[in-house]
């Protein structure tokens, strides 16, 4: 056999729980709950300076802005949290909506910090998180170094009878020289033991207090619930509205070039045959008939168009004649299969309709496959549609493909395009679309 290509026996690997302790993660971890105690110091101090301020000059009109440009330096601090969790605990929290002023003006501004949800959220954490904080201090510092003291205490036990004048460390003592220390090699070992259960299960302990500060960092640093979801919403119009532009300009362009082009040409045409009426009938005759093609032609490219525009059969009889239509027209034998006891809203019907006419069109294309399977079903308040494929696979919805256009068309109704295609085959694509019956 060539040893130049015999596969290179793998090192074995080391378990997660032995790792734990030496990776990057649990040191970033450690690092950043070490480092909460004088950022909440900090963020504590300040809100209860403000807060007292504040209060206490609003018996005059200094308090109210006072109040608002420390509601504004919360915002800030709230800012450098954000960034920590971000470079340590590797959970990116989006920055929340900024403060809009309904006017300009120094009295519009502090009237819309005040008034603003997010200003007083970060002056919420700053007063919470000083006691968890503390707590996750105390005891992530405590548990990580008495683990890694005791582990190595068969290392530097030395120094205690040599600096101390005690034979090792002492577990109990009535102040009178008599105690009981741990000296011998069996007492050693069990100390080295009880720091390598402490070392094991330090990264556990850590994660799990990391974990409430990445729920505060979330739930009171980021944008709240309903700016998120208005953001989705104008992401999704706008993808709707390029989506309707895209669809417009594809009609204008067939039409342009398609049953506009044919028109012109049999006016043209008519136009001829009329001057030749009269001189040679029967070249005119023989043009007329042209035109009468050409006017099949033009009707049929208008019917292909007004299909692809929203077919009238979808419109009269629903998804599942409709889909059985536009499987008699793909190049590929196509089996489907629609179980549904009931039609669903017409905006999701027809997205459905195109997805697998898309989906369909992608079959036909690229996939060098011999046969295709369309199954549309509703499953709780979803309808999924599944298009399967014997082709070559590597179906990929890269940015600027037609399966990344058809995701984000799917995604400004709340829907979802989940993609299985291994290189070699076979592929299965599932669009999953809201019910909206």
């Amino acid at each position: 056999m060539d040893t130049a290509y015999a596969p290179r026996p793998r090192a074995p690997r080391v378990p997660v729980g032995l790792r734990a302790p030496f990776s990057g993660r649990t040191w970033r971890e450690f690092l950043y709950l070490f480092l909460s105690l004088p950022m909440s110091v900090l963020m504590f101090t300040y809100a209860v300076a403000v807060i007292a301020l504040g209060a206490g000059l609003l018996v005059t009109f200094l308090g109210v802005p006072v109040l608002a440009g420390g509601l504004a330096g919360g915002r800030a601090l709230g800012g450098v949290e954000r960034a920590r969790a971000r470079g340590l605990l590797g959970t990116d929290v989006a920055d929340p909506e900024p403060v809009r002023p309904s006017k300009p003006g120094l009295l519009a501004w502090v009237g819309a910090v005040l008034k603003s949800g997010v200003s007083w959220r970060h002056l919420l954490y700053s007063l919470l998180h000083f006691p968890w904080a503390v707590f996750a201090f105390v005891v992530s510092l405590t548990f990580w170094t008495v683990g890694w003291t005791l582990l190595a205490y068969p290392l530097w036990r030395w120094t205690l009878p040599a600096y101390l004048g005690q034979p090792g460390i002492q577990l109990w003592g009535d102040g009178s020289g008599n105690g009981v220390y741990l000296d011998t090699p069996a007492e050693i070992g069990f100390a080295a033991g009880a720091g390598l259960l402490l070392v094991l299960a330090g990264p556990w302990l850590i994660h799990g207090l990391t974990q409430v500060d990445r729920v505060m960092v979330r739930g009171l640093l980021g944008p709240s619930s309903l700016a998120t979801r208005v953001t989705q919403l104008e992401t999704d119009r706008g993808v709707v509205v390029d989506t309707a532009a895209a669809d417009l300009r594809r009609i204008e362009r067939d039409l342009h070039d398609g049953a506009q082009a044919r028109l012109v040409s049999l006016a043209m045409d008519l136009g001829l045959a009329k001057e030749k009426l009269a001189e040679d009938p029967q070249a005119a005759a023989k043009m007329v008939d042209e035109a009468h093609g050409e006017v099949k032609i033009a009707l049929q490219e208008l019917r292909d168009l007004a299909r692809g525009i929203h077919p009238a059969i979808l419109t009269d009889r629903g998804l599942g004649p409709a889909l059985s239509a536009l499987a008699a027209r793909c190049t590929v034998p196509v089996q489907v299969t629609v179980d549904l006891d009931r039609r669903p809203a017409a905006a999701i019907e027809g997205i459905a309709y195109f997805t697998a006419s898309e989906l369909l069109q992608n079959v036909s294309k690229h996939a060098r496959a011999t046969g295709a399977t369309l199954d549309v079903w509703c499953t709780a308040d979803r309808l999924m549609v599944l298009v399967s494929d014997d082709g070559r696979g590597g179906a990929r919805a890269d940015e600027g493909t037609g399966l990344a256009g058809l995701a984000e068309r799917l995604a400004a109704v709340d829907g979802l395009l989940m993609i299985e295609s291994p290189v070699a085959g076979p592929t299965s694509i599932t669009a999953e679309l809201p019910w909206r019956g």
